[in-house]
């Protein structure tokens, strides 16, 4: 086993051996789309790959070895299952399932966090995932089982499936069977192929056309006989996928005519192609023939400014958007086509376009600083430093001194002010804002369960504590978010420490651990005197018998806010320390039991008491515990015991022990 492990970690160590993968489907920007209902069969895996992978199995050096990867959406939430079958049953194939919801696939090089399962086991054979496994994250490692534990996905959530082939040794190329089954989620699209949108290209012999979900694009008939005009003889040249050169799926179609339309009102059908079917989704849905879609060639005119994407709080850039594609090389990059026109100067630095093939519909304008004032505004066109507006795709040139309004309004500042109003029961806080800029929304956390919309609210607070305070405004363009941390410190409470027990004409002191902003004290000791110290010593006069005092501390504090607290205190009639000569352990409530008398400052005490035998009938260390008479529950008889007493003196710390007889009256 020991050598099995060294080879195992050996392999890792010569992570980057293998070359760069260029087959689609082996890197995660091209991985294969899945079908739930699917069954997947590779029947080779090329080497390549090697990439670390910052997997949740952090002690490892997890890597996509010669992989392949699968891309889904999940569109019911549930239990994943799925299952990995080798063709060769003695080769290790391994996986790992991230959530890419929201990410650039790329990341899963670089986010351990996107990982939601895996597993990495040493061991050859099936593996998958089971309900009835244990564990969400297997990692590498000989004897470790084959299947994880099936992960939840989340409805709309994309994911990454990576099927790793881990043949270090053998170079093996030999493939493997992916089939989704067992779990509760649901994975399959189920959408009906549909044609959502269709148009043209200025020059009318290009149709763009829209699906409303991924199709396969080995599925579009390359000479574009998956598609027909209605009433029309125009033949089509050809037909291409846009992305397909680099992925699997697209939702777009370019079709060539093999001449140009006139303007005009044309209907675009479906039909089935040289290649014997329509255009099929990821689960061989077909697109159905009954599906049209109309769409109008329009005469070459200029393309106008169509429209402005609404403005936020403070722009700093603005969204230009355009009905047709306009050439990304007629955009002056300095955004000398543009200018804004308003009540103070707002400069442009930058402009550019959300440029594919060499074309795009949204321009990007960048301005020289946050446009914060109030104010309306125009967006000008004109001609830029490159010597033109804007060119659409046919050339044509939108006319300068085309506009579009925007407006702004001024930014806003949430910051309060507050009043405390202290009391002794409760603290009464009265909050306000300006209101400056127009604004019209208020949105309070006052801490304690409290929030208000009023623009200057009151608080009322019986817990004297520090109070974190929010207050979000907006004027309906803007909004802003102050926090304070609001300090009632007004809070009182008298508590104080005494010794239980205590000698006579001795000095006792009393310990104040009150809290609060305190200014006065006040000490009554139940035996006539009083103290205004913060912590007094006290010295009680001997009386006749052993006497209990109540003593009582009272705080105050500087807006007259009082706290009071009472505790007792013993005070012996002597602290000489002696033990009975006879107790009468009848129940009457007079010598019931028997137990050292004034041990006040005995230290370190152990009393025993043995009968005539030398047999122990009882022993403590807690002086104010006694014996009762009684031995293993039973009473003893009437008699003389005999009983030792060690301790250490509290003030001189010398050690005394004593001995002595005690007669039980019954």
């Amino acid at each position: 086993m020991r050598i099995a492990v060294l080879v195992f970690c050996l392999f890792y160590s010569m992570v980057g051996l293998s070359q760069t993968c260029t087959t689609r489907g082996q890197n995660p920007t091209t991985a294969f789309p899945v079908c739930g209902t699917s069954i997947f069969k590779q029947q080779t895996v090329p080497l390549c790959g090697n990439k670390i992978l910052p997997s949740k199995c952090k002690s490892d050096n997890v890597t996509d070895t010669n992989p392949f990867w699968y891309k889904f959406t999940c569109f019911k939430e549930g239990t994943l299952g799925f299952m990995i079958t080798p063709n060769n049953l003695d080769d290790d194939y391994d996986w790992e399932l991230y959530d890419i919801t929201g990410h650039n696939p790329n990341e899963v090089f670089t986010d351990g966090n996107l990982s939601i399962a895996c597993n990495w086991s040493g061991e050859t054979g099936l593996t998958g995932t089971s309900s009835s496994a244990s564990e969400t994250f297997v990692c590498a490692g000989y004897g470790k089982p084959l299947n994880s534990k099936q992960p939840v996905l989340k409805v709309n959530h994309n994911y990454l499936l990576l099927v790793s082939h881990f043949a270090p040794f053998t170079n093996s190329m030999e493939g493997y069977t992916l089939e989704f089954n067992g779990g509760s989620a649901v994975i399959t699209d189920t959408r009906t192929p549909a044609l959502m949108s269709a148009g043209s290209n200025c020059g009318g012999d290009i149709i763009r056309v829209k699906l409303n979900k991924k199709m396969l694009c080995n599925s579009i008939a390359p000479d574009g006989t998956d598609f027909y005009i209605d009433g029309n003889p125009v033949t089509f040249s050809s037909a291409t996928g846009i992305g397909c050169s680099s992925r699997f799926d697209t939702d777009s179609i370019e079709i060539k005519i093999g001449q140009q339309l006139p303007p005009g009102d044309y209907v675009l059908k479906v039909k089935e192609g040289t290649d014997e079917n329509t255009i099929l989704d990821i689960c061989g849905t077909a697109l159905p023939t009954t599906e049209t879609m109309a769409f109008t060639i329009q005469p070459i005119v200029p393309t106008p400014m169509d429209s402005l994407v609404p403005v936020s709080c403070a722009p700093r850039e603005l969204k230009l958007i355009f009905p047709k594609d306009i050439l990304c090389s007629s955009i002056a990059e300095d955004g000398t086509d543009f200018s804004i026109i308003g009540p103070y100067p707002v400069g442009i630095v930058t402009a550019s376009g959300n440029c594919a093939d060499e074309r795009t519909k949204e321009i990007t304008i960048t301005l020289d600083k946050a446009i914060s004032q109030k104010g309306d505004f125009r967006i000008q066109l004109k001609r830029g430093s490159d010597g033109n507006t804007l060119l659409d795709e046919c050339n044509e040139e939108t006319p300068p001194g085309s506009s579009l309004p925007f407006s702004v309004k001024d930014t806003v500042n949430a910051d309060f002010s507050y009043n405390i109003t202290y009391g002794c029961v409760q603290d009464l806080v009265a909050y306000s804002h300006p209101g400056n800029n127009e604004v019209s929304s208020f949105i309070w956390d006052l801490d304690d369960n409290m929030a208000s919309t009023q623009q200057n609210p009151e608080a009322r607070y019986s817990r004297f504590t520090e109070k974190q305070v929010q207050l979000i405004v907006s004027n309906g363009f803007c909004a802003d978010t102050a926090k304070q941390t609001v300090v009632l410190d007004n809070f009182i409470q008298a508590d104080f420490s005494v010794a239980e027990d205590n000698c006579p004409l001795e000095p006792i002191q009393l310990t104040s651990t009150a809290v609060g902003n305190i200014v006065s004290h006040h000490w009554n000791f139940g035996d006539g005197n009083t103290s205004n110290e913060v912590s007094p010593n006290h010295i009680f006069n001997r009386t006749a018998a052993t006497r209990e005092y109540r003593i009582q501390y009272t705080v105050t504090n500087a807006i007259g806010c009082s706290s009071s607290i009472e505790k007792t205190t013993k005070v012996y009639v002597s602290c000489l320390i002696d033990v009975p000569n006879a107790f009468t352990p009848n129940s009457d409530g007079r010598n019931d039991m028997l137990y050292p008398l004034n041990a006040v400052k005995a230290e370190q005490l152990t009393f025993t008491v043995y009968n005539r035998w030398g047999q122990v009938v009882f022993s403590t260390t807690n002086w104010k515990k006694g014996w009762d008479g009684r031995f293993n529950s039973e009473l003893q008889a009437s008699g003389v015991y005999i009983w030792t007493l060690t301790f250490t003196d509290r003030d001189s710390k010398k050690q005394f022990s004593k001995k002595g007889k005690t007669t039980l009256i019954r």
